[in-house]
């Protein structure tokens, strides 16, 4: 460290939510939950990294003058601790993270200020052995409250919706989040080969009901832990895979998320051309409305056995009415199956052709 480095006062920050503008460079200890290498206008390499801990997920840019930062980036594993020098500067009225320095923080080592338990959400710990770098997922949703129980007002506009749509009310219910709630997530690895890609169902059996027998595969669990783990799970991964996450699954999750108090940890949403964090299939491969662009039609397309054989979503809420939670994961689970291995034929024939996929 040279004389004009050592002048500068450095802050040692609780977490990545601390960091804020100020004089003096940060301290923080993060993960490295991803990083690319990109160019400017003029053609000088830099870094976008994003750090995560249990507060907060920031951004931060590494520019060509730090290239000791760029390679211990590029040697870093990823979702691995790691502890940040930086400032926080002001960019176009936006605070923005720009890093001097990264420094791997190695298995057994424990430097003064460093809390593991800061850098990984508790929710993890349930289904920390399904973490994966590509994360394929698949939501089953019902209504979640009696129709007749409703406070008026809101029993009459949730009448007025189901007209306009010529669906039933409990239809309607089913597929908003604020009548309805999140029954099964199906989780898979889609880097996983053919044959080996083993699914989990995380489910929520109805009030009432004891799961005799529950196969391996499956997990009893609330609404709340389940929308805990998914979460937990999103942000150790590099890609969350969906086929209409974006126009389903994502908003639906997000908002059960909220009305239980639980931070959305990760941004699926926001970049929708994007091909991470959040790989949406249907974005990737449908026409847009010159045709239908269901799961099952690209699944046929494509020669993927249908994972509509066993039951459809108009089945899902019935199903549930009558305690077959274990019937529902396993249609869940056909979904999630069927999904990664649509994205498996996307990564090998397109995404590994695109520029912006790495």
């Amino acid at each position: 460290m040279n004389d004009d480095e050592q002048k500068v006062r450095i802050v040692q920050a609780a977490n990545l939510a601390a960091l804020t503008v100020a004089d003096h460079d940060w301290d923080v200890f993060a993960r490295l939950h991803s990083w690319k290498e990109l160019k400017t206008s003029d053609q000088r390499p830099f870094f976008v990294v994003e750090l995560a801990d249990v507060h907060a997920v920031v951004e931060a840019k590494i520019w060509d003058d730090r290239k000791e930062a760029m390679d211990a980036v590029r040697q870093a594993p990823l979702r691995g601790p790691v502890k940040v020098r930086g400032r926080v500067k002001d960019y176009r009225g936006a605070p923005q993270l720009v890093i001097d320095r990264l420094k791997v923080i190695a298995p057994g080592e424990e430097p003064d200020g460093f809390d593991p338990d800061q850098l990984v959400d508790p929710a993890l710990a349930p289904v920390e052995d399904l973490c994966c770098r590509t994360l394929v997922f698949d939501i089953e949703t019902v209504p979640a409250f009696d129709r007749r129980e409703l406070p008026p007002t809101v029993a009459e506009a949730l009448s007025d919706n189901a007209t306009r749509k010529e669906m039933e009310p409990a239809a309607v219910m089913g597929m908003s989040p604020f009548f309805g709630k999140v029954v099964s997530l199906a989780i898979g690895d889609g880097d996983a080969e053919p044959g080996t890609d083993e699914v989990t169902v995380l489910a929520v059996p109805p009030d009432g009901t004891t799961i005799t027998e529950c196969p391996k595969w499956l997990r009893p669990m609330t609404e709340a832990d389940l929308l805990r783990s998914f979460w937990a799970l999103a942000s150790r991964a590099e890609c969350v895979v969906s086929f209409n996450g974006r126009g389903f699954d994502v908003p639906f999750l997000v908002t059960r998320s909220l009305i239980h108090g639980i931070p959305a940890r990760v941004d699926l949403m926001s970049q929708r051309f994007a091909l991470k964090p959040h790989l949406d299939l249907f974005e990737l491969v449908t026409q847009r409305g010159r045709g239908p662009s269901k799961l099952d039609v690209v699944c046929w397309a494509l020669g993927i056995e249908s994972p509509k054989e066993v039951m459809d979503g108009s089945m899902v809420a019935p199903a549930y009415e009558r305690g077959e939670i274990v019937k529902i994961a396993e249609y869940n689970a056909h979904d999630v199956r069927a999904t990664s291995e649509v994205y498996r034929r996307c990564r090998d024939l397109i995404l590994r052709y695109r520029a912006d996929w790495k």
